[in-house]
């Protein structure tokens, strides 16, 4: 019986074709086909990412940068600066941000942010984490000198809370390998997205400046 109904398919099948050119026999695909549709997926260049990527002094973890601003007086610095991180701390994304204290005579500026730092959005999903940090800023003539220290998180704060800082999560000690030549899976997203956060609110305050 099964003879019969191979040999009826394969009868059909070949009207089929005598009937329409359109109808041919699939082709293997080929091995370089099957790895750009199923191959795993392309490796993440972390080296931006590795030691020294999130510097510390006396084991805590601070990001200093000087950004000049050629030919403008410690005031003007100041007086550009001043609303340049008031901008900041009202941007999307901000929860309790703020410019916290100002000396104007001294011309330094103190701020607190408390902001959304997300890893992954879709219709499914929300991934993120609050993120917290202060930012102290010295304005001199020609140069603002930014430093922001006291990094720490608030993850899955509607599920199991974790609270965890920046020492404790994304150093060098706890996010890499004892070779420190790969990222640590648990605390990976953290420390390339907080390096990446620290490089943009730096490039914003470099234009600001300019």
């Amino acid at each position: 019986m099964k003879q019969i109904i191979l040999a009826t398919l394969l009868l059909a099948t070949a009207g089929m074709q005598a009937q329409d050119n359109r109808w041919s026999k699939p082709q293997e695909a080929t091995a370089q086909q099957r790895q750009a549709l199923f191959g795993s997926k392309e490796k993440v260049d972390d080296s931006k990412y590795l030691a020294g990527a999130v510097p510390e002094e006396n084991g805590k973890v601070v990001f200093r940068r000087t950004i000049k601003a050629p030919g403008k007086t410690a005031a003007q610095v100041y007086e550009l600066l001043l609303p340049k991180l008031q901008q900041m701390a009202r941007e999307e994304g901000q929860v309790k941000s703020e410019v916290a204290i100002v000396s104007p005579t001294t011309h330094e500026i103190g701020a607190t942010f408390e902001e959304w730092m997300v890893f992954k959005k879709s219709a499914l999903v929300l991934d993120r984490t609050r993120f917290y940090y202060t930012l102290h800023a010295k304005c001199s003539d020609g140069a603002a000198d930014v430093t922001i220290n006291r990094l720490r998180y608030l993850y899955e704060e509607e599920r199991a809370p974790q609270k965890m800082t920046a020492e404790e999560w994304i150093s060098d000690r706890e996010a890499l390998n004892k070779k420190q030549t790969k990222l640590v899976k648990l605390s990976a997203k953290f420390r390339r997205k907080t390096v990446d956060r620290m490089e943009e609110v730096f490039n914003e305050i470099t234009d600001a400046l300019k």
